[in-house]
């Protein structure tokens, strides 16, 4: 059953793979790219500044720290438990896949990190701002999409690292979020004081 699940993964990926072309290369380039999202993330945290008291937001910011570690080092447990081996390491696929930046990263790639951390930020932002700006967290879910779909594109890993990717990232995400809460309802920071 394994076997076939995976047999089926590939084929997904070598169809979503396939689809790409040169003239959309530099796009899904620049869109995986985590140092294209800095100005983004800038504002995220802009918005949360303006809408928190100083020590929630700093709290906020403690939390999100925390958050991205553990969704990015929980990948790297999968990717050294399972060893599954990315799309862009595999000789009899590289035949016939569009690797399209030169650079494959690590050996192993179940699950994403990148699918991971932009789904585990978009539900906690998402949700830290939901009272204030009500169609946000759906837009932060279109553009993690998009992010791990770019991951696919681009060659670097199969639909199955990035469903498993993005649903670790939407556990993380909300369980932070939840933990965000609590302290700051815990140690009263959000009192203007």
């Amino acid at each position: 059953m394994i076997d076939q699940i995976l047999q089926w993964d590939t084929e997904v990926f070598m169809f979503l793979n396939g689809l790409g072309t040169s003239s959309w290369d530099l796009f899904w380039l620049i869109y995986t790219s985590k140092f294209t999202w800095i100005p983004f993330y800038a504002l995220l945290l802009y918005l949360i500044f303006r809408q928190l008291p100083l020590k929630a937001f700093f709290t906020t910011i403690v939390v999100v720290a925390l958050m991205i570690v553990v969704a990015d080092q929980t990948s790297n447990l999968f990717k050294n438990g399972f060893h599954r081996l990315r799309p862009c390491h595999l000789a009899e696929l590289m035949e016939t896949m569009r690797l399209v930046k030169s650079y494959c990263g690590g050996q192993y790639g179940f699950y994403s990190a990148h699918a991971s951390n932009t789904m585990a930020v978009a539900f906690f932002i998402g949700l830290t701002l939901k009272k204030r700006f009500k169609y946000l967290l759906y837009i932060m879910i279109v553009w993690a999409i998009l992010m791990s779909y770019s991951r696919i594109y681009i060659g670097v890993h199969y639909p199955l690292d990035v469903l498993v990717g993005m649903i670790f990232g939407v556990i993380t995400g909300t369980i932070f979020y939840k933990l965000n809460g609590y302290v700051i309802q815990k140690f009263n920071f959000n009192s203007k004081d």
